[in-house]
């Protein structure tokens, strides 16, 4: 099973593995810190020299001849691993990979890809980017990329393939998804970068609401132009939606909270290993609208600068936060250049928000990597004299627990089968109705119906495991030959139940046409416009907003 409003985010999955580096960048790395530490700290000089020691010697010695580069490269994965997750080194070879990382930024063809047995294919073309506009659509296999065949390659492999400089082309050999035959397309790499703001609009007659996905470059003046949009449609409450965002910029965190509070005020502040890395950061704008109720969504996928904004609302009492608690993530990396065009991100400090929590959920100081304890948690109070905690995260002020898909949803999802439906139905039909408007007809859903009838979609119910485990412990406990026959029969039972789980879990079925046919035609912005129909979270935002009894007895931390 999967969350539903992870839905969106299972089509946008990028790697942060490293791949190869040359041997040259340990020698000069080398040459560089025994020149600068020799007389500062002896232990680091000692031991770069033991480290250069044993690769010249394995080079010298070895039986079998090695590959430098790929050892130097394992040696620094290995001891940065053993840090945190998020001190990370960059070759020059994943300078794009970089770039998307840190400013939602690379050069490619702007289409998510995912793997289907033994190709590569097209999972959604990005509106406005050379894939979509040279006509690849989802479904399309790549057979061949410059000449080379793409059997057997990796989604990671593809991908970094795929990825390169604007201005530069690459030729693949595409097999259109229903077709035979191959064509060729000729791509040029543009620019491409992921927006900030996949949808904004009203979602009540007096609710506005913005969706942001990362805070890369210009995320706050984003956020500050479709808030004014919404102001001046005469709004009277907005919601904020942070859920899955996994962060970014932490100066647009702040410039995002300066559109809510008044100048002067302390958003968040960081802590590390030396004086240099203490800072405060304030917002120093006049404030656009302090007055305006506002709610903070937020999930298990926010992290970073979104755990920022969301306990910044919080302490601050500025809004109400509602969904579930965030990721946990209060560290702060700082990108070092080093030589060869190759890049160190490393952990700096911790940040702090204005109650003075850290938010950070998982101790990496020790080897178990633990994650914080109830005997750990600290109270802190926020501005209106709230108690709130330091539990690893941000605890909403109203939690509403995120629904999952059933496991037949899950499962006609996970396995493509929707996916495969939506890509004929596209193939019969040019266009649809505008997201707002769009529907799945009963004569739709009886052709899937249809459609499924020879696909496999198996899966196994919790019933069906607990069946299980009472036939398990029914032979172990010599029970098994009284009770077989029961237990048959039950299973058969529980098998025609499955076959009924489509009409019981209709909605849920229908939701996820919905917003995959609607991807096709209107992309990213209709996708999520379609999702916000059956949003649980986004229903309670609604309903606090307009109960503004029950808004500010919240931030008053009255029940």
């Amino acid at each position: 099973m999967f969350k539903k409003t992870h839905y969106m985010n299972m089509k946008n999955l990028f790697t942060n593995k490293i791949r190869k580096t040359a041997l040259i960048v340990l020698f000069s790395c080398v040459a560089f810190f025994s020149f600068s530490f020799i007389h500062n700290d002896f232990e680091i000089a000692k031991n770069i020299d033991i480290f250069s020691s044993v690769i010249k010697e394995l080079h010298l010695n070895y039986v079998d001849p090695i590959n430098a580069g790929d050892l130097v490269k394992k040696a620094i994965d290995s001891m940065l691993e053993s840090l945190d997750p998020y001190t990370v080194f960059y070759p020059e070879s994943d300078i794009e990979e970089f770039r998307l990382l840190t400013t939602g930024q690379y050069g490619g063809i702007g289409a998510v890809i995912q793997q289907r047995d033994d190709y590569v294919i097209i999972a959604q073309p990005y509106e406005g980017f050379p894939a979509q506009k040279n006509g690849l659509k989802p479904g399309d296999k790549i057979i061949e990329i410059n000449g080379k065949s793409a059997k057997g390659r990796t989604t990671e492999e593809v991908s970094t393939i795929l990825k390169g400089q604007p201005g530069t082309s690459i030729v693949l050999k595409i097999m259109p998804f229903g077709e035979t035959k191959t064509i060729d397309k000729e791509i040029v790499r543009e620019e491409i970068k992921l927006p900030n703001i996949p949808y904004a609009g009203k979602i009540d007659d007096k609710i506005g609401y913005v969706r942001l996905q990362q805070f890369t470059e210009n995320a706050a003046k984003e956020v500050k132009e479709e808030f004014m949009k919404l102001k001046e449609q005469n709004i009277e409450g907005f919601v904020l939606d942070l859920r899955g965002n996994g962060g970014g910029l932490l100066h647009e965190a702040v410039l995002i909270m300066n559109i809510f509070v008044d100048r002067d005020n302390l958003i968040v502040y960081t802590k590390g290993k030396t004086i240099e890395r203490n800072a405060q950061y304030k917002t120093v704008f006049p404030v656009f609208d302090n007055q305006m109720p506002v709610v903070v969504l937020i999930d298990e996928g926010s992290a970073s600068a979104s755990e920022i904004v969301a306990g910044a609302f919080q302490d601050l009492d500025r809004g109400v936060v509602v969904g579930e608690r965030t990721f946990g993530k209060g560290l702060v990396q700082n990108v070092i250049p080093l030589p060869y065009n190759s890049r160190l991100k490393v952990t700096i400090s911790k940040y702090y928000i204005p109650s003075g929590r850290c938010i950070q959920a998982i101790d990496y100081s020790g080897s178990d990597r633990r994650r914080l304890s109830d005997s750990t948690y600290a109270s802190f109070k926020t501005k209106n004299g709230r108690i709130v905690y330091d539990k690893g995260g941000i605890e909403p002020d109203v939690k509403v627990n995120n629904p999952t898909f059933s496991k037949i949803a899950s499962s006609l999802y996970g396995k493509n089968i929707i996916f495969d439906f939506v890509n004929e139905f596209q193939r019969k039909n040019v266009s649809i109705a505008d997201p707002s408007k769009f529907e799945i007809s009963d004569a739709l859903f009886k052709e899937f119906i249809e459609y499924i009838k020879d696909k496999d979609y198996d899966y196994e119910t919790e019933t069906e495991m607990a069946i299980k485990s009472l036939n398990k412990t029914a032979q172990k406990e010599q029970y098994l030959e009284a009770v077989q026959q029961e237990i048959k029969n039950l299973e058969a039972k529980i098998k025609h139940n499955k076959e009924e789980d489509v009409y019981t879990f209709k909605q849920e079925i229908i939701e996820l046409l919905q917003a995959e046919i609607v991807s096709r035609y209107y992309f990213q912005k209709g996708q999520v416009e379609v999702m916000l129909r059956n949003d649980k979270e986004v229903e309670k935002a609604i309903e606090i907003l307009k109960n503004k009894e029950e808004y500010y007895s919240i931030l008053k931390g009255k029940k």
